[in-house]
């Protein structure tokens, strides 16, 4: 395989600290790579450290030590907070469990959101949102607000978002986590067609039957990466 590497984390380690000063080690010397184009899944037992290193990936949380190069940036030392914002909005599309989608705008503002964020022009920006979401096969759905929507639906609407901006990288944290196992399956499809498309994708999942739709497994355990090729038997 020579495609670029798109994420490179060297001995990367994350602890916090407790309000009286105790350190909660979380991380303990990650070493792994994800090449431009990979699918990507996270897994481990609860508290292994799983959605922290996806924060850490998505430059949502800092590293305690080590390295970690982003297409060649190096994440670790930036010092200038508009580098890491920049590589937030443009670079990743973030999808979370719990959708996040704000319950007062409908499901096109809420796809075209990003969008004001990256300084797009609002006629620009509603026509791209209609097209994501009539991507996601959501086009009859486009003025629903999200409490008119299902779960899956509102799932859907959260991966539009993510692609807004058209981001390389697609960071996602449970993204079946609050589905049923038929939506959850029409999910990982849209996954499957966004990495089709040549987009890098990193899954955390506790669910096997949603791994086995990636290319590989990175299984975290105790805060260390055991295997980075691991595969679902």
């Amino acid at each position: 395989m020579n495609k670029e590497i798109v994420v490179k984390l060297k001995n990367v380690h994350k602890s916090y600290f407790l309000a009286g000063g105790e350190e909660i080690e979380i991380l303990k010397g990650i070493n792994t790579e994800i090449r431009k184009g990979e699918f990507v899944s996270i897994m481990g037992e609860s508290g292994g450290g799983k959605s922290t290193l996806l924060n850490i990936i998505g430059c949502l949380h800092p590293l305690s030590s080590g390295e970690y190069y982003f297409k060649k940036e190096d994440i670790a030392h930036a010092k200038d907070d508009y580098t890491l914002a920049y590589i937030r909005n443009y670079k990743m599309g973030f999808i979370f469990q719990s959708f996040n989608l704000i319950s007062r705008m409908s499901a096109l503002k809420n796809v075209a959101l990003p969008g004001l964020y990256g300084g797009i022009k609002r006629r620009e920006r509603m026509e791209r949102a209609k097209k994501i979401l009539t991507e996601v096969g959501l086009e009859d759905r486009i003025g629903y607000k999200p409490n008119q929507l299902s779960g899956g639906q509102q799932q859907r609407v959260s991966v539009a978002r993510a692609l807004m901006n058209n981001p390389e990288v697609i960071l996602a944290d449970e993204p079946t986590g609050a589905l049923d196992s038929k939506t959850g399956e029409e999910v990982m499809k849209i996954f499957i067609d966004l990495k089709k498309q040549g987009k890098t994708i990193i899954m955390v999942t506790h669910t096997p039957e949603i791994a086995k739709y990636s290319d590989r497994i990175i299984f975290l355990r105790d805060g260390k990466v055991v295997d980075c090729n691991y595969q679902l038997k």
